[in-house]
């Protein structure tokens, strides 16, 4: 890429279940301002899936704007918020650095400086686009507020399950279980020091449980792993489908205490001294662990987004976190 005006690529939400890579012109970099070109990109699964769907209700077609999003709600919309790039233009203090954004799934574009985290030695460009989900990992512990010696439960073992048990098992002496229907997350829950069961073997009487499977089965079985007077972290976020909960058996009597943990904010007891960049320069330094890689599952390259994505989105895959793949990628 030169100076002058780049023509870029980018992928759209164009239709429900429908999507396409379309031309978009980036300008040049004004002062403050950088010009990046993707590397990788990010597909977070549970939210991009609702948005794929058309499944995002129209009470939350404000709030659950991407930070960088194009278009409106239902469609078509560029969505997205998980981009590792290069900056091969514009201010200098970023020249050359390779850089995190919130930016949708595009080939490249141009941001304010300020909107840009530099990556963290030890911190690789692919393992770099969990930074998000890290993000809203971090955000729900400091919503949870988990002690040493805790006894832990998180329901649901996606991607953002995974991270949640991997720092909360971080504190010491903490015992967490990720409970999951699919076995198949026995070896990577394992790796990441957490231990696995499945729905009908979750443990019971649990000091802290989070929620994030995204079913009213699962917060089911996230109500009865909890001990008396426990908080149930709900971390999922159903979009325009309806949740059941099972409040009328004993709920109450045990004192069960129901949590919406949302990244959108921050905690209240933190607004004063944490802000969202420094948020995200911690999610991103919290991901120099190599044994985190196990969580990227599948790979796909920029132009085969339309064909793929469909499967990739499917709930029912088996697919933990995407890697999008661009040209000029180090690989």
């Amino acid at each position: 890429m030169t100076s002058g005006t780049v023509q870029a690529e980018a992928l759209w939400y164009t239709g429900a279940a429908r999507c396409a890579i379309e031309a978009v012109p980036v300008a040049v970099p004004e002062a403050g301002e950088v010009l990046v070109q993707t590397l990788f990109s990010g597909i977070s699964r549970g939210t991009e899936g609702l948005v794929f769907r058309g499944e995002v209700p129209a009470s939350e077609w404000q709030r659950m704007r991407a930070p960088f999003q194009a278009g409106n709600f239902p469609f078509p919309v560029k969505y997205g918020y998980a981009n590792v790039g290069r900056v091969l233009e514009g201010d200098s203090s970023l020249a050359g650095r390779t850089v995190f954004s919130l930016y949708p799934h595009q080939s490249a574009y141009v941001l304010p400086k300020d909107a840009c985290m530099p990556l963290p030695d030890g911190v690789p460009s692919q393992r770099a686009v969990l930074a998000a989900n890290m993000e809203t990992a971090l955000n729900a512990l400091w919503d949870g507020k988990p002690s040493p010696g805790d006894h832990i439960c998180v329901v649901g073992g996606g991607v953002l399950g995974l991270l949640t048990g991997y720092l909360a098992g971080r504190l010491p002496g903490t015992v967490v279980t990720v409970v999951d229907t699919n076995a198949g997350r026995t070896d990577i829950a394992g790796a990441l020091g957490l231990r696995f069961a499945a729905p009908q073997e979750a443990p019971a009487d649990q000091d802290l449980v989070f929620h994030t499977s995204a079913t009213s089965a699962g917060l089911a079985t996230a109500l009865a792993c909890a001990g008396d007077g426990t908080p149930v972290i709900e971390m999922s976020w159903y979009g325009a489908n309806g949740v059941e909960a099972p409040l009328g058996a004993d709920f109450h009597c045990r004192r069960l205490k129901l949590i919406s943990s949302q990244v959108g904010t921050i905690p209240l007891e933190r607004q004063a001294r944490w802000t969202f960049r420094r948020r995200l320069e911690v999610a991103l330094s919290l991901l120099a662990d190599p044994v985190l890689d196990c969580l990227i599952s599948h790979r796909v390259a920029f132009h085969d987004l339309p064909e793929r994505l469909p499967d990739l989105l499917n709930k029912s895959s088996d697919v933990l976190a995407a890697l999008v793949v661009y040209d000029g990628n180090p690989d």
